[in-house]
């Protein structure tokens, strides 16, 4: 008997995995100096580990009022998004590799290339989201459609 598991919730667990390294990387850089682009790094670990995936996760199962068919994949994209801005805006700022041999900027390479993965997990789940919202549709209307027909009093 097979285990009916989705595969989005293993994702949704690297995903939190992914953003606590890189809390540890960014938390470090940001003890040796202050950089604007290192704390919106920081930012985005936040956010994901301990307000997007949560919501991402547990809304639609345990929470279903607040898990709007179009909000899900709003969430996704915009952590998407900042994710990939992060990543980026990180990856600019490294100096070439044979420059780097102190423990920050090994730290800032290690915390670009988690943030490069998360952005791709995120690019999948957010694919995902879109596809599930634009096939569902949400019936507020009780009305039956116009090209069907009722029978009263049968």
């Amino acid at each position: 008997m097979a285990l009916d598991f989705p595969w989005v919730y293993p994702v949704r667990i690297v995903q939190v995995i992914f953003a606590i390294i890189i809390l540890g990387l960014t938390a470090y850089i940001v003890s040796v100096y202050n950089n604007d682009t290192v704390n919106f790094m920081l930012f985005n670990s936040i956010w994901t580990a301990f307000f997007a995936t949560p919501y991402l996760a547990l809304a639609p199962v345990h929470f279903p009022q607040i898990a709007h068919r179009f909000v899900i994949p709003a969430v996704e994209a915009i952590t998407l998004i900042f994710w990939f801005a992060g990543f980026i805006a990180l990856g600019v700022l490294l100096p070439a590799p044979r420059f780097c041999h102190w423990s920050a900027c090994n730290c800032a390479q290690a915390a670009t290339v988690f943030g490069a993965f998360e952005w791709a997990l995120f690019t999948a789940t957010t694919v995902v989201a879109v596809l599930g919202a634009l096939r569902t549709r949400s019936s507020t209307s009780t009305k039956p459609a116009p090209q069907t027909t009722a029978h009263v009093g049968v």
